[in-house]
């Protein structure tokens, strides 16, 4: 791994850490990817959507049990992950995530590599923070851009940058540019000294398409991490079995996630709370503090100061979650959980 040179000197520089090594028998997945099998759409998947449709799909279909089993709870434990995205995207997202994590009830965030304040975010990282990597090749604001750290034409919009929408980078991305920009972030988060504890794609631009599906699973088995995986999509819909996919490879990921990208959580937040089912829950929120430059950054940015008003002071959101016998957990749970088998 190449280690950033723009890494801060001095008394408040992250740590350096070496890349993390996974054990004798990980690494590579031995069975062909579906790339090189030719998968590159839904039709090439039916006979495995019909298969994998007949059952329920969760990470918990092993013969370790449950996932909620797997890290010690009883199979009807409700255990919420409420995580923050966009670490590392401004200096009121830093702020307002890490005020979450440590003063409200966040449990994890994950960080935007590529981003302008994202080495910022890494400088504040404490080592117990649950902190992952959320895979970035969009940069969805009008005036404010950010691209690649690596060598990536086909990541390039015409404005400058990651595209700002998934079509434009769905129908220009090189599969191959992908898979190394995205180890690139991982590496380069793990060159800053985070404990990188899971995977999560930003405006989930790698999970539903198999041939980005595929780098994501690469890279989830090279560096034996959790994942986020969205529960409110079906195989069909999808059009290939990427739960499934995941549970084959022996990937953790929590039994229940919407993937609603709406500014503003806290309607949505109350009401998977106040539903939870068994097992382990994901509720991601995007915390910011309010200062003039979010606020002229987007249109989005009322909504992203709630959500920090939602974690941090918000009376009802505890109150939902010990009504429903809710346990708070982060994904360094998970990560142990499948390292150890």
């Amino acid at each position: 791994m190449a280690v950033p040179t723009d890494l801060p000197s001095g008394p408040s520089a992250p740590r350096q850490v070496s890349t993390y090594c996974p054990p004798s028998g990980w690494g590579r997945r031995s069975s062909d990817s579906m790339i090189s099998s030719g998968v590159t759409g839904a039709s090439s998947h039916a006979a495995s959507v019909a298969v994998v449709a007949d059952s329920p799909v969760t990470p918990g279909n092993t013969s370790a049990g449950t996932l909620a089993e797997r890290l010690g709870r009883s199979p009807d434990a409700k255990l919420v992950i409420i995580s923050c995205d966009d670490l590392g995207s401004c200096h009121a997202a830093n702020v307002g995530v890490f005020r979450a994590l440590r003063d409200g009830l966040a449990t994890c965030a994950s960080l935007m590599v590529p981003a302008p304040w994202s080495l910022h975010a890494a400088g504040e990282a404490r080592a117990d923070d649950d902190l992952g990597v959320h895979l970035t090749l969009n940069a969805e604001h009008a005036v404010y851009r950010w691209g690649p750290i690596t060598h990536a034409p086909s990541l390039q919009s015409g404005e400058g940058g990651f595209p700002r929408n998934l079509g434009d980078l769905w129908e220009h991305a090189d599969p191959d540019e992908v898979r190394r920009e995205l180890r690139a972030q991982v590496d380069r988060a793990l060159a800053w000294g985070l404990d990188v504890t899971h995977l999560a794609p930003h405006l989930t631009a790698i999970t539903l398409r198999p041939e980005f599906f595929d780098v994501y699973l690469d890279l989830a088995v090279d560096y034996q991490l959790p994942i986020r995986l969205p529960s409110t999509v079906s195989t069909e819909q999808a059009g290939f079995p990427f739960r499934q996919l995941a549970i084959d490879e022996g990937i953790v990921f929590p039994d229940h996630f919407d993937h609603d990208w709406r500014a503003g959580s806290r309607e949505r937040v109350h009401e998977a709370v106040g539903s939870l089912r068994p097992g382990v829950t994901e509720i991601h929120v995007q915390p910011a503090v309010d200062t003039p430059e979010v606020r002229a950054l987007t249109a989005s940015a009322q909504g992203w100061i709630d959500d920090l008003e939602l974690v941090t002071t918000d009376p009802l959101l505890p109150r939902l979650l010990d009504e429903q016998g809710a346990e708070l957990i982060g994904y360094r749970e998970l990560r142990t959980a499948m390292r150890d088998g």
